[in-house]
């Protein structure tokens, strides 16, 4: 079993890297093509969703998005809710971008998955969402034991 975990892992940090370099050619990082691929699926929060969802300090994010900002690629608008808040948007010319990137992202998939049928890829996907989901469920376990 622990071969698995080092597949996953290792695996991971290629998926990662193969990332991180095609989506350098639409001048973003890594981190930003993630945050503005995350932007369009939940628009509309503020800054520390995406810190927590992406997994990074809230000083990381806020840098990260002050970069997309000054580039015309997120904009901050103010919360309805709290005067003090501003929730993160998307801009008609990321979304231009964000077509580019998921194009990419396609390609990149077809070569990650090359040599397996369609089948095999349907039942990867299936194995590796119940993967998540197993993974989800346990960290919400331990997040109701710890408080």
């Amino acid at each position: 079993m622990e071969q698995i975990g080092y597949l996953l892992a290792d695996n991971s940090r290629l998926a990662r890297w193969a990332f991180d370099r095609q989506v350098r050619e639409f001048g973003v990082t890594g981190p930003q093509a993630r945050l503005l691929l995350t932007l369009e699926r939940t628009p509309g929060q503020n800054q520390g969703f995406y810190a927590e969802r992406m997994e990074v300090e809230p000083i990381t994010l806020c840098r990260m998005v002050d970069r997309l900002e000054e580039n015309g690629l997120i904009e901050r608008r103010p919360d309805p809710a709290d005067r003090r808040a501003r929730l993160l948007h998307t801009t008609a010319e990321s979304r231009k971008l964000l077509k580019q990137i998921e194009s990419a992202i396609d390609d990149l998939l077809d070569d990650m998955l090359a040599g397996l049928s369609t089948a095999e890829r349907g039942e990867l996907r299936r194995m590796l969402r119940h993967v998540g989901e197993n993974l989800s469920a346990r960290r919400e376990d331990l997040r109701g034991n710890n408080g």
